[in-house]
């Protein structure tokens, strides 16, 4: 049953989060922000919450920035949204697997077109 209760929470403040940092940080700054994971201590008191930035280099390093800025103004006003007895302290970390997942299908596509498909008979 308490795994059930964790799993709740660790959704319901994914969910959350992603509203907030979606009002809180303006697109033109900080490029596309996605909340992709919430990792959430046992205990509730801590979480790290795994984003990725969309956009030119200079704005996912302007992201990443304006996240670390925002942290106690985000975490405050999940405190607000959100009815726990703690609001969890965030940690950002910035997660690239969607762009490394990209690349990887980037290179398989590559392959293919060069006739790395199908070997001949």
């Amino acid at each position: 049953m308490q795994r059930v209760r964790y799993e709740r929470v660790r959704e319901l403040l994914k969910r959350e989060l992603g509203e907030i940092v979606r009002r809180q940080i303006p697109l033109q700054t900080g490029g596309i922000i996605s909340v992709n994971d919430v990792g959430l201590a046992r205990d509730l008191h801590s979480a790290k919450v795994f984003v990725s930035i969309i956009g030119t280099s200079e704005q996912r390093k302007q992201g990443e920035e304006l996240l670390k800025l925002n942290a106690v103004a985000i975490q405050h006003q999940l405190g607000q949204s959100v009815v726990l007895r703690y609001t969890p302290h965030l940690q950002f970390v910035v997660d690239d697997s969607i762009e490394r997942g990209d690349r990887v299908l980037g290179i398989l596509e590559d392959l293919e077109r060069d006739g790395g498909g199908d070997p001949k008979p």
